[in-house]
């Protein structure tokens, strides 16, 4: 029975271009003989947890799925789990209160050391945009500098971010733009650093599910957490959003996508990176905001992704030695994976990498979105 799963694997990856055993970066060497079963058998939780287990390895893990991606050897043995994950995420609501700090305890608080390590100087947990940059630190500068003024950012703002992470973003708004900014995240850990690092300005930071939120705000944004909300909220996300800003304010939204709906992620990826995680699709956003925002500008920029992914894995390779007494040989490849792999998938354009520009009742007069991120000078 054995060889019935190694033939079928096999074949499935010969289509693609990948040898078991060959000479290319993207080919694999199997470790153990069980890889082929489990692979079949449990889809993206089984190819995760085997390399994990060490049951098989590959040079170059990104340009590995890159070809399965691209080739969609991922939907050939996932029917099955992706069918009852469906079923799943329409009758529960994974993303229900109770349930909104889990992520940040499993992911976000896995320590602050390791993200130190991986991200650029402001810890930016997101997507930079390269266009004319040279490194990670200037492509997450790009991308600030983007969302800004793309938000037309005046001194004296009152600003919201929703899941704000360590504060990066709100610290270059409030130093930047001459604005103050107050931000969200369930994760401690990220509170913690944010508070750290504040120097003094008009930055704060709470410990809340964004369901809590209230207050008046000139400009709203959020930066790589909508992937958190989950679709059977998505329309409580822009009411809050909507009932948050004032009636000429802008809401930026900057989010991973998915090229079809679905109400789940995959099991390994839920597992053990982001749990009760998904994707929302072009047409779930659409839906999700109809009759409550418009849409002013739809920006997209996937590939970016893939570029920052391969340089946190670099930052994240050049660190371990600093960092392995703290995680273990297990996390590493955990890590690795979980970052290769998803860059193979921004490169095969498997998902996707949006900014949404909303407003609550559509802007008035001349206004055209930019797409630069050129530096804007405040005036003290």
């Amino acid at each position: 029975m054995s060889g019935i799963y190694e033939s079928k694997l096999r074949a499935l990856l010969e289509s693609a271009g990948i040898a078991v055993g060959g000479g290319n970066p993207w080919d694999i060497t199997v470790n153990d003989p069980r890889f082929y079963k489990r692979v079949v058998t449990e889809s993206h939780l089984g190819i995760g947890e085997s390399y994990m287990d060490g049951w098989w390895d590959c040079p170059a893990l990104d340009q590995f799925f890159y070809r399965v991606l691209r080739s969609r050897l991922d939907t050939k043995v996932s029917q099955a789990t992706r069918a009852l994950g469906n079923i799943l995420g329409v009758l529960v609501n994974l993303q229900k209160p109770s349930r909104a700090f889990t992520v940040g305890e499993v992911h976000y608080n896995a320590g602050n050391d390791l993200y130190e390590a991986m991200l650029d100087k402001h810890m930016l947990y997101s997507c930079g945009y390269w266009k004319d940059a040279r490194d990670l630190d200037e492509a997450q500068e790009n991308k600030l500098r983007l969302i800004f003024n793309k938000l037309d950012l005046a001194p004296g703002m009152r600003v919201l971010d929703i899941g704000c992470g360590w504060g990066g973003a709100a610290r270059f708004a409030a130093e930047h733009y001459g604005v103050s900014v107050t931000g969200v995240t369930v994760s401690s850990e990220q509170k913690k650093k944010a508070d750290e690092l504040r120097n003094n300005l008009p930055v704060e930071v709470r410990l809340v599910d964004y369901r809590q939120l209230s207050g008046s705000f000139d400009r709203i944004y959020s930066i790589g957490m909508f992937e958190h909300v989950g679709v059977k909220n998505y329309r409580r996300f822009f009411e809050i959003a909507r009932n948050c800003l004032k009636n000429d304010g802008l809401f930026l939204l900057h989010t991973i996508g998915s090229k079809r709906s679905s109400t789940h992620t995959d099991k390994w990826t839920h597992k053990y990176i982001f749990p009760n995680s998904m994707l929302p699709s072009a047409r779930q956003i659409t839906t999700a905001a109809e009759g409550q925002q418009l849409i002013e500008d739809w920006h997209a920029f996937a590939n970016d992704y893939d570029h920052t992914l391969m340089a946190w894995h670099r930052n994240f390779e050049e660190h371990w030695p600093a960092l392995r007494h703290a995680y273990s040989e297990r996390f590493y490849r955990m890590w690795r994976y979980y970052l290769l792999s998803a860059a193979g998938s921004f490169r095969a354009r498997n998902v996707q990498l949006w900014q949404i520009l909303l407003s609550n009742n559509g802007i008035t007069g001349d206004y055209y979105v930019p797409r630069e991120h050129k530096k804007v000078l405040v005036k003290g």
